[in-house]
């Protein structure tokens, strides 16, 4: 395996982004809670744009049913979520700092768990699991960001999925409806609502509050 050092990974990414853009999301410092198929995707997304801070959320083990749309391989089944997510951000950028949680969000220790980042990318699969961190970011962090998703089942047209501003520190992205109930959940569609909140994480880091 070829060694590259971190100043040649900060040069390029100068090179190709602009080191004004580069050195604001090496500053930067955003979370990702769920590791799933949009927090899998996400997180990788954020470390390939050089996003110095990265806050890993997640208390499940990586299983065969979540290989049909999550950044894990079939070498992975039965780690912990976070450290082989961990170790796959070290092999794509090794200037971002990664800091894992491996629990489970709840009412009692979500303060606790957010009190560092700048802005919350939410990715759990359940309902009520995302209802409950909208709740906690209103009521402890509303002065931060997060960035949420709903509605990205099935094959539908991938044009239906958009990021919306819904409250003033709050985007939604997806189609808001396409659920489990309907459809399975497919790799393109789900990289689709993951890439547009990975999108609006950048520009929020960056700044940009518009969608």
């Amino acid at each position: 395996m070829a060694l590259v050092s971190k100043e040649a990974v900060y040069k390029e990414l100068c090179r190709r982004q602009g080191k004004e853009v580069q050195d604001t999301l090496l500053a930067g410092r955003a979370a990702v809670a769920g590791l799933g198929g949009l927090g899998s995707t996400i997180a990788i997304a954020l470390a390939r744009a050089g996003v110095g801070h990265l806050h890993l959320i997640d208390f499940d083990r990586v299983d065969l049913s979540n290989l049909n749309r999550q950044q894990y391989r079939i070498s992975d089944i039965g780690e912990l979520k976070t450290e082989v997510m961990a170790k796959t951000i070290a092999e794509i950028n090794p200037l971002v700092q990664v800091r894992v949680d491996t629990v489970k969000v709840t009412p009692e220790n979500f303060a606790g768990i957010f009190k560092d980042d700048a802005v919350i990318a939410e990715a759990f699969d359940l309902p009520e699991a995302k209802a409950m961190l909208a709740d906690g970011f209103f009521t402890h962090y509303p002065e931060r960001y997060l960035v949420s998703g709903s509605g990205m089942a099935g094959y539908g047209s991938g044009n239906t999925m958009e990021t919306r501003k819904v409250a003033r520190h709050f985007y939604l992205c997806g189609d808001g409806s396409t659920g489990m109930d309907q459809a399975g959940l497919m790799a393109p569609r789900v990289g689709i609502c993951a890439a547009q909140e990975a999108n609006m994480v950048v520009r929020l880091l960056l700044g940009i509050e518009t969608v």
